[in-house]
């Protein structure tokens, strides 16, 4: 049991929640103006395991044909025979009932997004399907992650910084969009739709640049709107270093140290600046 517990796991890439899972934490200190009271800690952290869980492991089930058929993706669990889809469709259904639990039990205003929240969480992964901008679907989704962190705590949309969520939306469209490169040739052939397997992996890296500019900006822009101190904006500065070093280790003509980029500096970035939010609340 516990090596299928192990194997499903890595199957939805566990240790990734890192991506979303301070965005939430971030959004509930800035509700609480510093740590939430541990109850509504543990249902928020509950309430992102759930969602990411049950969007990953969706993701995985509808696309385990693609998946079997694309050699970079041919040995993960489900095309390559270790989990039975039953066996993943269990896993989906229990983490979706932990998230909406979670929901339920923070307050009413986060039980009537979750659906919104989750629903958009699954649609990213049909939406390669038919639209070049997918990513911005998976930015959409993850950028609910400060907004349901906030609102786990405040109960109420009101004074939440809009900016923040908008800034993790095009942080996490870039982000994916250079990730996107590795599967482009596959994906254009297959029928498949991505900004790189559109429009080029050259155009999806610029724009990714792009995207990545305009994200420290409204980061910038949240720190100035939430009255946090120099803390936060020294953290800042490090996470900007993080997003301009992957864009620098990472060519168009070479992705060879794309999960350098991808999984390192970006988990980085979300940690710093949830870590120089809390110093900066802290010490206000």
């Amino acid at each position: 049991m516990f090596k299928k517990i192990a194997i499903l796991l890595e199957m939805i890439k566990f240790k990734h929640t890192v991506f979303a899972l301070p965005f939430a934490l971030m959004g509930a200190f800035l509700a609480a103006g510093g740590p939430p009271n541990f109850r509504v800690f543990i249902w928020v952290v509950a309430a992102m395991f759930g969602a990411r869980t049950c969007a990953m492991g969706f993701n995985r089930i509808v696309d385990a044909r693609f998946d079997g058929r694309n050699p970079r993706t041919a040995g993960r669990a489900i095309p390559a025979g270790k989990v039975k889809m039953a066996e993943a469709w269990a896993m989906v259904l229990i983490a979706a009932a932990i998230f909406f639990l979670a929901c339920y039990e923070l307050n009413r205003l986060t039980l009537l997004l979750s659906p919104l929240s989750l629903g958009l969480t699954l649609l990213y992964s049909l939406t390669k399907r038919f639209t070049s901008f997918c990513h911005l679907v998976l930015g959409l989704a993850l950028a609910f992650s400060p907004l349901g962190g906030y609102v786990a705590v405040s109960g109420s949309l009101s004074g939440f910084p809009y900016v923040l969520s908008l800034a993790v939306l095009l942080w996490v469209s870039g982000f994916d969009m250079v990730y996107a490169c590795m599967d482009a040739d596959f994906d254009r052939r297959t029928g498949l739709y991505s900004i790189p397997a559109s429009f080029g992996r050259k155009r999806a890296f610029r724009l990714a640049a792009l995207f990545h500019f305009l994200a420290f900006v409204l980061f910038m822009i949240t720190g100035i709107q939430s009255g946090l101190n120099y803390f936060f904006f020294i953290g800042l500065g490090a996470a900007a270093l993080c997003l301009l070093y992957q864009h620098l280790i990472v060519k168009p003509d070479d992705l060879s140290r794309i999960q350098v980029s991808f999984f390192q500096m970006n988990g980085m970035v979300s940690l710093i600046l949830f870590a120089s939010t809390w110093l900066a609340l802290a010490v206000d």
